[in-house]
């Protein structure tokens, strides 16, 4: 194959100008796959936060609950009744809902998530909650998600500034001590952590009914049999998830039940079309302009698997040199978006990968379309 490729890439190199418009082509199709598959996977990686934090091995909610920022409340003393199968260790009740919180600053108001929980209990997984439970004992007071968007004004420089940082949520007073990190995600743009108490204080939520109930087996038990037999001793308004499982329904719902997960991979497609359709305009210009070369060729004795040779090494030639500036500007608007959004993007080598494949993929495609006019490349026709 030195040949065709050493052919393909002089007739591609001799239109510089059209050369370059089809390596910025192949370019924008691959900055395209790769933002949509980013989004995508940032959206799938960020649903999940809260529900991997939680220091539980099996979870209960309301089966009406469709994803974590809608959730529906079930009898708090299902968890009682857990508390009585063998295996069960502790529980935890968590409660969880929108509030509006009101920047002091500037008057503005947004919602935020807040989640309420027992400070004498383990119940996430957070190293600087943990640390900060005596903070939540306290009346008035809650964490902030330092990694929320900066539509909730400065708290980081106010909490620099002096010990805590009053604020409004729910039309109450309500004084931020300390922060965690936790990141937003599509449906999340901050969080409130604060204890049951002072979430009941203000939100009005009625005390028996919960949103999330928390379970912790004891050493050596078998999740999948405990999980069973609170099944069988549970009512229906509840189900028992492990906490993976939990977590992987709330990815599903983002991913099949929102329309933003099929736009996002419609998104992909999308880009892989109009590379495809680029590229191939291009070769199939290149093939129409050396219609009479490779006519000549073939009378000369060359084979159309040589002329189809040198057509898929151009294919590869625009695959390879329009990834990589792709990739480039892929990975610079990765840092800016999450810099933006406080998204997890991460350009990962699974999907770098993934959208070169794909690359490949499409610009042979687009080879193989052009060679339908190479076929018709008849010594006797053209001369």
């Amino acid at each position: 194959m030195r040949g065709p490729f050493r052919l393909a890439w002089r007739q591609l190199t001799r239109e510089k100008v059209r050369f370059a418009v089809a390596l910025c082509g192949v370019a924008f199709a691959v900055v395209l796959m790769l933002m949509q598959l980013g989004f995508r996977s940032a959206m799938l990686r960020s649903s999940s936060r809260f529900h991997e934090r939680l220091a539980a091995d099996l979870v209960l909610i309301s089966p009406q609950s469709p994803y974590l920022i809608r959730m529906a409340s079930f009898p708090k003393r299902r968890l009682d009744q857990a508390l009585g199968v063998p295996g069960v260790r502790e529980v935890a009740p968590v409660y969880a809902t929108l509030a509006i919180w009101k920047n002091p600053r500037d008057g503005a108001t947004r919602t935020v998530f807040l989640a309420g929980i027992d400070p004498d209990r383990e119940t996430l997984r957070m190293p600087e909650v943990i640390e900060q439970l005596d903070v939540l004992r306290r009346p008035e007071r809650a964490l902030f998600d330092r990694a929320a968007r900066k539509e909730y004004g400065p708290v980081a420089e106010w909490l620099r500034e002096a010990p805590e940082a009053e604020v409004e949520v729910n039309a109450r007073r309500l004084y931020v001590a300390g922060q965690f990190a936790m990141g937003t995600s599509f449906g999340i743009d901050g969080t409130l952590i604060t204890s049951d108490r002072n979430f009941l204080a203000l939100t009005g939520h009625e005390p028996s009914q919960i949103e999330i109930g928390l379970i912790r087996l004891a050493d050596g038990a078998d999740v999948a049999a405990v999980q069973e037999k609170l099944r069988a001793v549970l009512e229906h308004d509840v189900l028992v998830l492990t906490r993976e499982g939990y977590a992987a329904r709330e990815r599903a719902y983002w991913n099949t039940v929102t329309p933003i997960g099929y736009i996002l991979g419609l998104g992909a497609l999308i880009g892989f079309g109009v590379g495809a359709v680029i590229v191939s305009q291009i070769l199939f210009a290149d093939v129409s302009d050396h219609l009479a070369e490779y006519a000549t060729m073939k009378a000369m004795g060359f084979r159309n698997r040589y002329l189809a040779g040198v057509v898929l090494s151009e294919s590869l030639v625009l695959a390879g040199l329009g990834y990589l500036p792709g990739l480039g500007m892929a990975a610079y608007l990765y840092g800016a978006a999450e810099r933006a959004t406080r998204l997890p993007m991460e350009l990962t080598g699974v999907v770098a990968g993934l959208v070169f494949a794909l690359t490949l993929g499409m610009c042979c495609l687009s080879g193989m379309l052009a060679l339908r006019k190479l076929a018709g490349a008849d010594p006797a026709e053209i001369f």
